[in-house]
């Protein structure tokens, strides 16, 4: 799984934790407080501990990304406050996909970091509830590419996996909020609120629903290999504007 041009209150939900409001003419660092996206409709706020809640992630079991290392349960929990991806430096990592939140339309957010060795990517998906891939498309609305200083969005379009982009340096192992906005005119991302990516051409939207991944995968590249880890604070979901 993987990929136009760089720019750029309500109280939330879930399990009884708020989102903050920001006052009238201030921002903060989140695209769903900025722009007024309201409550969420489903999500995870990782407040518990254990295993990912089975009722609401699908936690892979599988060869990992292009058939390199593997993508073990074993290698996910959620500590209390937060979920955590460990990778191993031979290459045993972790992904999973949410149950919730499948829609065509709508606005995700998710509040993460990760570090480690640069073999390691780190990256939250927009993936076809189909599973028709590529012609059903894939949003990356934030993934690295062996650089845990920058960060990079990619949306993936057509049978042809055609693709459109944009990058922006960024301290990735620090948590930062990452957003998309996909609506009928187009799909809009978001890092700390701030607009980073458009892309408004009819003939790149997605053909039907679409859920979040969160996923760890791992890049041998013939150089010594070490660990990573992914850590997601939460994962919110809000419906399309209007």
């Amino acid at each position: 799984m993987r990929r136009l041009i760089a720019l750029g209150t309500a109280a939330i939900f879930l399990a009884g934790c708020s989102a903050p409001m920001a006052p009238a003419g201030q921002t903060t660092d989140s695209a769903a407080a900025n722009l007024d996206w309201g409550t969420p409709v489903d999500g995870d706020e990782f407040n518990y501990v254990g295993a990912p809640d089975a009722t609401k992630w699908s936690v892979y079991d599988s060869a990992g990304h292009a058939g390199k290392g593997i993508r073990s349960p074993g290698q996910v929990a959620v500590d209390g406050s937060k979920l955590v991806i460990t990778g191993t430096s031979n290459g045993t990592s972790a992904g999973m996909r949410a149950k919730f939140g499948l829609q065509q339309y709508g606005r995700w957010e998710v509040r993460a970091a990760a570090s480690g060795d640069d073999e390691y990517h780190m990256v939250s998906i927009l993936w076809p509830d189909s599973g028709n891939w590529p012609c059903d498309g894939e949003v990356d609305y934030a993934e690295t590419t062996g650089d845990w200083n920058a960060v990079n969005f990619f949306h993936h379009f057509g049978c042809e996996d055609s693709k459109t982009s944009t990058s922006r340096a960024l301290d990735v192992t620090q948590f930062h909020n990452y957003a998309v906005d996909w609506s009928p005119s187009g799909i809009t991302g978001y890092v700390d609120g701030v607009k980073w990516f458009e892309d408004h051409d009819p003939e790149h939207q997605p053909p039907g629903s679409m859920h979040q991944t969160l996923q760890l995968d791992w890049f041998p590249d013939g150089t010594p290999n070490g660990p990573g880890e992914m850590r997601v604070d939460w994962v919110r979901v809000y419906s399309a504007a209007g």
